[in-house]
């Protein structure tokens, strides 16, 4: 059994830059608990930074830390995978202590929406199945109305 603290000093995750909008910082503590049935991620939004749209194989846990922030729910329209129509379906605001899910193959955001302070949020990504590790789909986008290609 391993006892570790969000706020201890774990090692920093390098983000892609093409997965977010503004500064991000990124903290895995799924390795230091030694869980293998989901990813855990302690993530900070500076200013008004967010996610770009994405879906996970599995469901998602937010469990907001600090600050304000929001997740966004769209609605896919087209076959096509790299190049379609988006429809805003549910917005909802994150404070200190919310937790909220996100079931697997929905396509959404999170994020900062206050440009002047931070939003943290814990993130469970459940692995699909037990056999499949989570994972993420990114989706380059103008958040309004169409997806311009996958990015991952």
């Amino acid at each position: 059994m391993k006892k570790t603290s969000i706020h201890a000093k774990t090692k920093e995750m390098k983000v892609n830059p093409d997965y977010f909008t503004g500064k991000v910082l990124l903290q895995e503590l799924s390795s230091i608990v030694k869980s293998q049935e989901q990813k855990i991620f302690h993530v900070t939004f500076q200013n008004g930074a967010r996610t770009k749209l994405h879906t996970h194989t599995g469901g998602q846990i937010l469990i907001a830390t600090k600050g304000k922030g929001s997740l966004e729910m769209y609605l896919k329209s087209g076959n096509n995978k790299s190049k379609f129509l988006i429809k805003k379906t549910d917005k909802i605001n994150l404070f200190e202590g919310d937790i909220v899910y996100i079931p697997a193959k929905k396509l959404h955001t999170h994020g900062s929406i206050d440009k002047n302070r931070v939003f943290s949020h814990i993130a469970i990504n459940a692995n699909a199945s037990t056999n499949k590790a989570a994972k993420t789909t990114w989706y380059e986008s103008d958040f309004k109305t169409k997806v311009i290609k996958i990015l991952v």
